[in-house]
């Protein structure tokens, strides 16, 4: 039987984490060594970097899964911030475990666009849109990611008679709608686009392929 200390070790969190796209921000960890941490109960705790005091995150205080929705907390997206959390186990607390310092301007991963494909004869027009954060306009629509960063569409073509993976660079820039001209008719083309932020030099993933017979 594990004692008291050794099970405060055994059960303590580890690899705690934040992860972020679009500033919908969670916070996850994964469980101590021993086979008894699977039962464990977790507490979570946030505070922004200077802050003495940390903050109960109620939503998360007793829960047996391993991920936190901190998207509300972090929304002052300049701030550094730091979660923090402890495992509970037959009456039995573990020692907190920290995360690093997260940045949510800084290190959220921007999402790719939504595409929209409508071909003519000899034409293809790409719509694009930014992809949303999670944070709402008085109105109630969320705000697109352009708002928060100088951002670039970058558009590419995939010619599928030529080879899958050649992807051509057909557009960088920031008009919503662009037109591909001077096509082949009979021909498949696809097109896949992602958001670049050059400040940083990140790149999105790609979206998910639009493809189009003209």
């Amino acid at each position: 039987v594990l004692g008291n200390q050794d099970l405060q070790d055994s059960i303590k969190p580890q690899k705690v984490e934040f992860h972020s796209l679009n500033f919908n921000t969670t916070l996850h960890w994964q469980p101590g060594w021993a086979r008894e941490a699977r039962d464990a109960l977790y507490f979570v705790q946030y505070k922004v970097y200077g802050q003495s005091t940390w903050q109960n995150k109620d939503e998360c205080w007793g829960i047996s899964g391993h991920v936190c929705d901190l998207t509300h907390e972090t929304s002052d997206i300049q701030e550094p911030y730091y979660s923090r959390v402890r495992a509970a186990l037959a009456g039995v607390y573990s020692s907190w475990s920290l995360s690093c310092r997260f940045t949510p301007w800084r290190e959220t991963m921007i999402g790719p666009p939504m595409v929209t494909v409508v071909h003519s004869n000899k034409s293809i027009t790409v719509k694009l849109q930014a992809p949303r954060s999670p944070y709402r306009r008085k109105r109630g629509s969320k705000i697109p990611m352009t708002n928060y960063y100088d951002l670039l569409y970058q558009v590419f073509i995939i010619n599928n008679l030529l080879d899958e993976q050649h992807r051509v660079l057909v557009y960088e820039g920031k008009d919503k709608v662009i037109k591909i001209e001077d096509l082949r008719r009979g021909v498949s083309y696809c097109i896949v686009a992602k958001m670049y932020m050059p400040m940083l030099d990140h790149s999105s993933a790609y979206s998910s392929r639009q493809c189009t017979v003209l």
